[in-house]
């Protein structure tokens, strides 16, 4: 099931990239932005529940759907492009198992236990 799950993601950031394809930026930015999203894990140094509220956001895909539908809405390329960047990052990170944060700490997602923590 976990190989299903990957390939489902990674089928979801192909289409990430083929929307950011559409856009008029140049391709560097997608490798450039792509981690961004990951700068929500600061919320961490404020605890774990807003470590995990800031994340989720960030890592939300219904978020960035709704992010990306703004953009187009208001005809506004840099919202469009900011909801394909954090939709692409959500799916890339779920190819690697990283998944929504429990407010018990940044190991725990909703894809199992990530870490050193793992083997609890």
């Amino acid at each position: 099931m976990k190989k299903i799950i990957q390939l489902e993601e990674l089928a979801q950031f192909v289409v990430g990239f083929i929307l950011f394809l559409q856009t008029d930026y140049t391709w560097w930015w997608f490798p450039l932005l792509l981690l961004v999203p990951d700068m929500s894990m600061l919320g961490y140094v404020f605890g774990n529940k807003i470590g995990a509220y800031s994340y989720n956001i960030a890592h939300h895909k219904g978020v960035a759907i709704l992010v990306y539908l703004a953009g187009i809405y208001t005809v506004n390329p840099v919202l469009q492009l900011a909801g394909i960047i954090l939709f692409s990052h959500s799916s890339m990170d779920r190819i690697f198992g990283y998944g929504l944060k429990y407010t018990t700490g940044f190991s725990n997602t909703h894809l199992g236990i990530i870490g050193k923590n793992k083997t609890q």
